[in-house]
């Protein structure tokens, strides 16, 4: 039997962020903490209507998100629904793989977060046909509401 994933915070970047339509239904009331953090070495794509992590050592390419940490009582049932949410499976081939990143917070510090980045078909896709939302911020993405 598999060990259980750790119950790291999330690194949220799109739907799931606070206010935004994904955050209530999965992660509010669940949460002991959101704060401001970035994901370096990755280029946010619009899906469209949704966003893709992907990837990307060019310099300076940066995702703005928020770090979530779950209670811990609440986070294998968190986990498991966001897995759902984004299609993340065993395999590795879903929409989405979750994988474990460092993320920095905006006083600096690196902190280990579960990171849904684009799956392979999606990413190589993205890489053939980008669509790279420039600013790193879903919320200011073009044509978005800030």
């Amino acid at each position: 039997m598999p060990a259980e994933p750790p119950a790291l915070p999330f690194f949220v970047y799109g739907t799931l962020l606070t206010g935004e339509r994904n955050h209530a239904a999965f992660l509010a009331g669940r949460c002991t903490g959101v704060r401001a953090a970035v994901l370096e070495g990755a280029a946010l794509h619009d899906g469209p209507g949704f966003p893709y992590a992907v990837p990307d050592p060019a310099p300076g390419r940066r995702i703005s998100g928020e770090l979530v940490t779950v209670h811990p009582a609440a986070h294998p049932a968190a986990l498991a629904a966001l897995d759902r949410l984004e299609d993340c499976r065993p395999d590795g081939l879903g929409t989405y793989v979750r994988e474990r990143l460092a993320v920095r917070t905006a006083d600096g510090a690196a902190v280990d977060a579960w990171v849904y980045l684009a799956g392979p078909a999606v990413a190589a896709r993205l890489r053939t046909h980008p669509a790279l939302v420039a600013s790193g911020d879903w919320r200011r993405r073009d044509g978005a509401d800030a």
